[in-house]
């Protein structure tokens, strides 16, 4: 399990992922930083290196000079004493060593090659000279230098150790090694190099909240607008931008709103031409009733009198009937479609077992199975599965969908499973017939849409039975849900509360293998 820090972390790293997601402005102000770092950076450690050479150069220079003018100081006072003896030589060489020393360099080294012993003025020691320095000087017999460690009391520090050869009249030829430490170059770009940084992470701050200020003016109108789509998206059409000045923003909001109008102008359009389509449905389908009655009244007496006549009367009479029988179910259906579109339906909820009336749906679509040769296999527990449904609709509604299925399932079997939960009830209907095409799932359900309208109904559908069908399932608070493969077949599954007034969450229906 995590502890209780990763949880913390987790949840705090999910947290900065949906903001970065979510705002823009987080993600200008962040892009900014982090570029403006980059590049603050860049010229810092550029700045640093100029600054650093330039340090070491000035250095050098001055280094140079001071070490060719103590040589040459010791060249000078060395040759007025050519006279002298050894040891007056030897100790006018330290005194001089040790003048040369107190004028600018910390320590200065001499050394007899071979070594025959050391002067040793200052911290530096025989054995600090570089080696690479002593083999050049030994080759090239001139001036040079090299760049080493060198000791700075109890440290060492990087500095500069120059050396010159020195001819000593009488006393032969020495090697002079002065050493420079860099201390005061390092303290020097230590001070800068702190500069710097506070300079760049002063600037990259100011860049932040400069960069969020602009955002925030860019960002902010685009809010409003997203605010105002989703509250448009909502039903509230009324709903509008303030308009300020004259800029890009403001003609993005005259035109925002320009469109809103255009929307509401069209919806409204649209909701009066559905009111008044579902109007003229609703007058149609009750004035239809009244000549439909006259014409069932007389197409009922041909029917009953159809032996007295010929073959092709009676036949005639056959037809108007079965004719008659289809369009009164469309007017019944029309009717009741009606009723949801004007929200005049009510649900009239009781306890039912609904195993009882799924085998009575299943039995009555038998003979329909039989022509078409499919078996309907019913699977319900063993128990009753009761829920507070109108037992009328839920019927038409599982009618629809057995009856769909047989027509559907190419003869093969077709198989009605009743199952609940402590919430819900769900029953599906699945076959394995023709199955449904990519897409065609959602459009099922859409009043007189067919997936193949080349194929005959043999049942005299009217195409508002599926439609019908989810508007009596909505009614209970429940779902109806359609999948299917192209020659795998199909199946539809209603979920019902078990409860009346409640609702059940939606989930996904998936074809099972």
């Amino acid at each position: 399990m995590l502890s209780a820090v990763e949880v913390r972390v987790t949840r705090a790293g999910g947290l900065v992922a949906q903001r970065w997601r979510r705002s823009l402005q987080t993600r200008v102000v962040v892009t900014t930083l982090l570029v403006s770092s980059v590049v603050v950076a860049l010229f810092a450690s550029l700045l640093l290196d100029s600054v650093g050479r330039g340090l070491v150069q000035a250095k050098t220079r001055a280094s140079l000079v001071e070490a060719r003018s103590g040589l040459l100081l010791l060249e000078a006072r060395l040759a007025g004493a050519e006279g002298a003896s050894s040891d007056r030589q030897e100790q006018l060489l330290r005194d001089l060593v040790e003048e040369v020393a107190s004028r600018g360099s910390s320590s200065v080294v001499v050394t007899v090659p071979p070594p025959l012993f050391g002067l040793e003025i200052g911290d530096a020691r025989v054995r600090d000279v570089p080696a690479e320095l002593d083999a050049t000087l030994a080759e090239q017999q001139t001036t040079t230098y090299v760049y080493a460690d060198v000791p700075d009391g109890d440290r060492r520090e990087p500095g500069l150790v120059v050396g010159s050869p020195v001819s000593v009249p009488g006393l032969g030829e020495y090697r002079l090694f002065q050493f420079f430490p860099l201390t005061a170059e390092q303290e020097t770009l230590g001070l800068v190099r702190r500069t710097a940084a506070a300079a760049g992470v002063l600037l990259v701050a100011l860049l932040g909240v400069i960069t969020g200020l602009v955002a925030r003016q860019v960002v902010a109108p685009v809010r409003a607008a997203a605010s105002t789509a989703e509250r448009l998206a909502a039903g509230r059409l009324d709903e509008r931008l303030r308009v300020r000045g004259e800029d890009e923003i403001a003609r993005l909001g005259s035109t925002f709103n320009s469109m809103a109008e255009a929307l509401q102008a069209q919806i409204q359009q649209l909701e009066d031409l559905s009111r008044v389509q579902r109007r003229f449905v609703s007058d149609v389908s009750h004035e239809l009733r009244t000549p439909l009655t006259t014409v069932r009244m007389a197409a009922d007496v041909l029917y009953d009198g159809r032996e007295d006549f010929r073959a092709g009367p009676a036949r005639s009479a056959e037809l108007l009937q079965a004719e008659l029988d289809r369009f009164e179910s469309l007017l019944v259906d029309l009717l009741e479609i009606s009723r949801y579109d004007a929200g005049a339906a009510e649900l009239d909820a009781s306890p039912v077992d609904l195993s009882p009336l799924v085998r009575r749906v299943v039995a009555a679509a038998a003979p329909l199975a039989q022509r078409k040769g499919s078996r309907v296999d019913v699977v319900v527990p063993s128990w009753p599965v009761v829920a507070e449904v109108e037992a009328v609709r839920v019927e038409r509604v599982l009618r629809n969908l057995v009856v769909n299925a047989v027509e559907h399932g190419e003869g093969r079997p077709v198989e009605v499973r009743l199952t609940g939960s402590s919430d819900a009830v769900t029953v599906t209907v699945r076959d394995r017939g023709v199955g449904l095409q990519p897409g065609h799932a959602g459009m099922v359900f859409t009043r007189f849409w067919r997936g193949d309208p080349s194929r005959a109904r043999t049942t005299g559908g009217t195409g508002l039975g599926l439609a019908i069908a989810l508007e009596d399932v909505r009614l209970h608070g429940g779902w109806l849900q359609a999948a299917g493969v192209p020659g795998r077949g199909s199946i539809f599954r209603m979920t019902l509360p078990r409860k009346a007034g409640r609702t059940v969450p939606d989930t996904p229906l998936e074809l099972p293998s």
